[in-house]
């Protein structure tokens, strides 16, 4: 114990003289904020889902998205049986319409997305683009019945992990290495959640959803936390929702481990040449290149008997369960980000 303890205090101690000031509350989106500062999407899905993203005009008006003074949701339509010659299932995209360089993004939220054919993410990328230069980076993601969170890194070519055995400590466990997306059809360097209670899917709801946190920092690196609602642990910066504004930073005596850990690294991966300032999306898709290409073989293919698009054409009471219930969004960025 003496000696783990003597770990985390070096740790902690060299990553607070690495890093150049605290993260301060820069915007902060709670209810009907998300209405104002935010584009609702209704492109084609670049993930080639079967989904129809509709503007915020007709989600207001199909209660597919609404607001109080403390939540804020957005759903799929779980009413209507799709037509084959449709554009797809119902749904909302949007992205803020503010971009960050150096910054931590912390999401109180109280339900996600779940369910067979489901591809929910919360997820940040450069807003200069064009994709994936500027680089991508997916806090919340994961597919159909999933029972744990994944983030990944995606980025242009030159970005890479070092091994576990020189990595910085985190809970999760990575599953690749190569951010690059021109490697291994895109699956960029990923790390799956194994700790710290249930992170994604229904799961998580019944849990009472919980709190991300995305550090995004040159001398920090990249790192994504996650406490469940009911967790003892949560930094208490983290469960006040920023009440009276403050500042973040993320100590490991008071955050614990992150569960997923990107540092950026002479040799292996290059803040400036890989990531600038991003916008964050919040999307809900179906099927795709991830969930559709994972369901042949899948428990949800077993226990429906149909096709991953044909599920999602035919079965709307299916989907009662896709929706976000987001309470709060915070951002915090350096006394000295532009």
């Amino acid at each position: 114990m003496r000696t783990g303890y003597a770990f985390l205090a070096a740790l902690s101690l060299s990553l607070t003289q690495c890093a150049s000031a605290n993260f301060y509350l820069t915007d902060k989106w709670v209810g009907e904020d998300f209405f104002e500062g935010w584009t609702w999407e209704t492109e084609n899905d670049p993930t080639h889902g079967r989904v129809n993203y509709v503007g915020q005009a007709e989600a207001l008006m199909k209660n597919l998205s609404y607001a109080d003074s403390d939540t804020f949701v957005m759903r799929a339509d779980d009413w209507s049986i799709v037509d084959p010659s449709a554009r797809g299932r119902d749904s909302v995209r949007i992205s803020s319409q503010s971009a960050y360089d150096e910054a931590i993004f912390v999401l109180d939220l109280a339900h996600m997305p779940a369910g067979c054919a489901t591809w929910p993410a919360f997820w940040s990328l450069s807003q200069q683009g064009p994709w994936p230069a500027g680089g991508e980076v997916d806090i919340i993601e994961g597919v159909n019945l999933q029972g744990q969170n994944q983030a990944t890194l995606h980025t242009t070519p030159n970005c890479t992990m070092p091994p576990d055995a020189q990595r910085q400590p985190q809970s999760g466990t990575t599953l690749s290495t190569d951010c690059n997306t021109a490697v291994d059809n895109n699956s960029g360097c990923g790390v799956s959640f194994t700790a710290s209670g249930p992170s994604y899917g229904s799961a998580f709801n019944m849990n009472g959803g919980g709190y991300y946190a995305m550090v995004k920092s040159r001398s920090l690196g990249i790192q994504v936390y996650f406490w469940p609602r009911d967790s003892i642990i949560v930094p208490p910066e983290i469960r006040d929702c920023g009440s009276g504004g403050g500042s973040l930073y993320p100590d490991y005596f008071s955050w614990g481990l992150p569960a997923a850990n990107f540092p950026m690294c002479s040799g292996y991966c290059d803040y400036d040449e890989h990531f600038n300032a991003h916008q964050m999306v919040f999307d809900l898709t179906f099927c795709g290149d991830w969930a559709g290409n994972t369901w042949p073989g899948s428990v949800c293919q077993t226990v429906t008997n149909d096709t991953c698009v044909n599920y999602v054409n035919n079965n709307p009471s299916s989907f009662s369960e896709a929706y976000w219930v987001v309470n709060s969004l915070r951002v915090y960025t350096p006394a000295t980000s532009s």
